[in-house]
């Protein structure tokens, strides 16, 4: 039975363990030669001198797949560019870009530093651009040699990102960017061959073991349940679904609805500012109740 991903290059970043590993694992699974990108930090960012990596890309020779470690930062411009290049000089090419790194320092809003608000903004929103913006580079100059290519992009949102999350503000806002971020770069890279979608995974992880009690952590879903999802839609079958953020809990997939115009009122003119009141109540009202915040 021919796998779903033979012979494509795929990139997975933050790859060492939890959710990216098993992403990892299951694209080389399925035919895809692997860049198995982790920077080896701890939960809240700061360097282990671990390199988890290694063992992903072990594991996945020793099943008899292809893959190779990259130690990048891929929040640093530079170093997402030479990750790029390294698939492309080590493979020939390039097809699936995987944005998963990620770390939380999770504070109530008003006791976040701006160290960490800076640290968990530039691991999640610079390092989704960053290698997103270097390997569609890479995909539009293909393009216009004629060598139309057939990529995938899939970014990792997240329910916080999505409907917010009380004490994860700054990775929250994260992680709404990185949605705005895949709307765009669907409808920009679409005319080069690229489709570009978000996951919102659920899975217990090292980031999620500190925020919920033993009961419910042991409900949750596990990394791997994501893993196939993923791997459909850095397919060549995905072709059809571009700019979407779907959401991941176990067995069920769900399409997450962006933001879309609700009920409005043309006055036809400029507002007094009394006038607005009535009006705005009148299409509250009509307009869905939004779904509560996590954790209020």
């Amino acid at each position: 039975m021919s796998r779903l991903l033979e012979g494509r290059v795929a990139i997975v970043t933050g790859a060492g363990r939890g959710i990216g590993r098993a992403h990892a694992l299951e694209l080389a699974r399925q035919g895809a030669k692997v860049v198995v990108n982790d920077f080896g930090v701890s939960l809240t960012g700061e360097g282990t001198g671990e390199s988890p990596a290694h063992d992903v890309v072990a594991e996945i020779v020793a099943a008899g797949g292809v893959a190779v470690v990259n130690g990048a930062d891929v929040a640093d411009f530079e170093q997402a560019e030479a990750m790029v290049r390294q698939a492309i000089e080590t493979y020939g090419r390039l097809d699936i870009l995987v944005n998963n790194a990620g770390f939380v320092r999770d504070r109530m809003l008003v006791n976040t530093a701006e160290d960490e608000w800076d640290a968990v903004i530039r691991v999640h929103l610079k390092g989704h651009f960053a290698p997103l913006r270097h390997a569609g580079a890479y995909w539009r100059a293909e393009s216009k040699a004629g060598r139309q290519p057939v990529a995938r992009v899939i970014n990792t949102s997240s329910g916080a990102g999505l409907q917010g999350s009380i004490g994860q503000a700054t990775y929250s806002a994260a992680k709404a960017g990185i949605a705005g971020l895949t709307l765009v770069a669907a409808a920009e890279l679409g005319r080069y061959g690229v489709t570009v979608n978000a996951i919102a995974p659920v899975a217990r992880t090292r980031m999620t073991a500190s925020g919920f009690d033993s009961e419910s952590l042991g409900a949750m879903a596990l990394p791997e349940d994501n893993a196939p999802i993923v791997a459909w839609l850095a397919s060549e079958e995905a072709g059809s679904v571009t700019g979407r953020v779907i959401e991941i809990d176990g067995g069920r997939i769900t399409v997450e609805n962006s933001w879309a115009h609700g009920p409005s009122h043309d006055l036809g003119r400029r507002w007094e500012a009394a006038e607005v009141g009535p009006a705005l109540a009148e299409l509250l009202d009509e307009a869905p109740t939004p779904e509560p915040v996590y954790g209020s």
